[in-house]
């Protein structure tokens, strides 16, 4: 593993591998910052906010390079730009269900983020239960001789959400993907409540709004 992580450094030079992580890091903060906007803007509009809280983070050499030899590709800094997505992650957790597709949109009015793909794993769940809002999308990075457009993988998804996937994510790797049937079976079945409770919450939130409209005390608003 330590010779396939020297192979992307040292192949193209240790700066070329400064620069991406450079690059990739920056685009990271640039997307997250633009969230924070948002959601203080929507705070100061409709004195409500969306976004519980957001979490970055940057994919390690190892992991970037288990990625390309699972999809048979020789660990080069062209092939980690052209074929990985999620060097660069932005995770948004919210309160509710109904705020993923309405961060989304905010997020695809934004004139200098371009969408690549998007993969809805609310309205479609993976068969193991998991459920997330995936977009790929890309930002200008401007650099001092030219501009980079760089990707960034944004995923959206309730608190609840971001528990269960999680535990599978624990569970994936200490099992190297063959987890026991049973336990597989257990996490659809938690998947299956975790929905229930956002279904739940959302509902009871929304009563909430229509009580608190009626008596016209903003207290009451969540």
């Amino acid at each position: 593993m330590d010779n396939d992580i020297n192979e992307i450094v040292q192949g193209n030079g240790i700066e070329t591998w400064q620069e991406v992580t450079l690059v990739y890091n920056a685009a990271m903060r640039q997307v997250q910052t633009k969230i924070e906007i948002l959601n203080e803007e929507f705070q100061h509009i409709h004195q409500y906010n969306p976004i519980e809280h957001i979490k970055c983070r940057m994919k390690t050499p190892e992991s970037i390079v288990k990625k390309l030899k699972r999809h048979g590709l020789d660990s080069t800094i062209e092939n980690m730009v052209n074929n990985v997505n999620d060097i660069a992650g932005v995770r948004i957790i919210c309160s509710f269900s109904s705020d993923i597709y309405r961060i989304a949109d905010m997020i695809e009015h934004q004139q200098d983020i371009k969408i690549l793909t998007v993969k809805d794993y609310i309205t479609f769940p993976k068969a193991s239960g998991y459920k997330s809002y995936h977009m790929i999308v890309t930002v200008p990075v401007y650099l001092s001789d030219r501009v980079v457009d760089t990707k960034v993988e944004i995923q959206i998804r309730t608190v609840a959400m971001d528990f269960w996937a999680s535990l599978e994510h624990k569970i994936h790797y200490k099992f190297e993907g063959d987890a026991p049937q049973h336990i597989k079976d257990e996490l659809v079945e938690c998947a299956h409540l975790v929905s229930d409770l956002d279904e739940k919450m959302l509902s009871l939130n929304d009563e909430i709004i229509k009580l608190s409209s009626i008596v016209g005390s903003p207290d009451l608003n969540i």
